[in-house]
């Protein structure tokens, strides 16, 4: 166990961590563990390309073989870009990115942090107005003529802060459920107490946390002048009305959730989310 263990991380280390799950695995890491344990082949990463598929077999003493066409093909590498003038902000695309990549807010345009996509498509099917395009950004080279290792590392990095703090947001959320069903037998001044004892203290941030932070409201500044600009001219997102009863029930799941966590406008003042059973806002134009 021990030796499939070590070699699982050989294997993951050799991988481009695009996250992209073509190789039919959740993440690079599953993938990696599946290959260790002879349940995939080495040949299933697209965004590896060739080059890839040699590295794994000179890792596993196997022959070069051609990339399973079942998984995709050897591009050049995309960038996921929004149509901020379709954008309805329903963070859809921001819940389906694995490497934290898209920034914005619940009914307001979204953009992309470029230097941290991975071109990984998984923003595009999940978008109910399909405003997010994928154009190539590095000409004619692929697979990891297109990328770069510190490129993978720093991917791989953001992916794992994500899962993290997903862990994070539920284990809160969950506490934050026991307390409210605590509070129904205790003073209200003991749930509070409760409330507030239950809900985990924010993790230290580190230097490459600030960091991340820093890229981020810089994304969100450049985002909200760009409204701005746009509001001034008499334009902004076109696209917030009127949606059709399929989209607005994907919004209104998103948004619930969103609530659960206690991440969207319809948390209180005390940083416990409003109860996932309330009515959803409709769409609207941003202010």
């Amino acid at each position: 166990m021990t030796d499939v263990k070590i070699l699982a991380d050989r294997i993951e280390d050799l991988l481009p961590q695009t996250q992209c799950t073509k190789c039919g695995y959740p993440a690079c890491r599953p993938y990696a563990e599946a290959v260790a344990n002879g349940e995939a082949s080495y040949n299933q990463c697209p965004p590896g390309g060739v080059e890839g598929i040699a590295r794994l077999a000179a890792l596993l003493g196997k022959p070069v073989i051609p990339l399973n066409s079942a998984n995709g093909i050897e591009r050049p590498r995309p960038l996921a870009v929004i149509d901020e003038q379709l954008c309805i902000g329903c963070t859809l695309c921001m819940q389906a990115c694995p490497v934290d990549a898209i920034v914005g807010a619940p009914k307001q345009m979204h953009t992309v942090i470029a230097e941290l996509c991975t071109g990984c498509d998984l923003c595009v099917p999940p978008c109910p107005v399909d405003c997010i395009a994928m154009p190539a950004v590095t000409g004619d080279a692929t697979g990891w003529a297109a990328w770069s290792q510190p490129q993978a590392d720093a991917a791989r990095v953001r992916h794992d802060r994500r899962g993290a703090r997903l862990a994070r947001e539920r284990d809160a959320a969950e506490a934050r459920a026991a307390a409210r069903r605590a509070a129904g037998a205790t003073p209200h001044n003991e749930a509070a107490s409760a409330s507030a004892a239950a809900t985990p203290a924010a993790p230290v941030s580190d230097d490459a946390d600030a960091k991340k932070r820093a890229i981020i409201q810089a994304a969100l500044e450049r985002a909200r002048k760009k409204k701005d600009e746009m509001a001034a001219k008499g334009q902004g997102p076109l696209n917030t009305d009127n949606v059709s009863a399929d989209v607005q029930a994907q919004i209104d799941v998103a948004e619930a959730r969103r609530r659960r966590l206690g991440l969207g406008p319809g948390s209180n003042a005390s940083g416990n989310a409003d109860d996932a059973s309330d009515p959803p806002s409709s769409p609207r134009t941003p202010r």
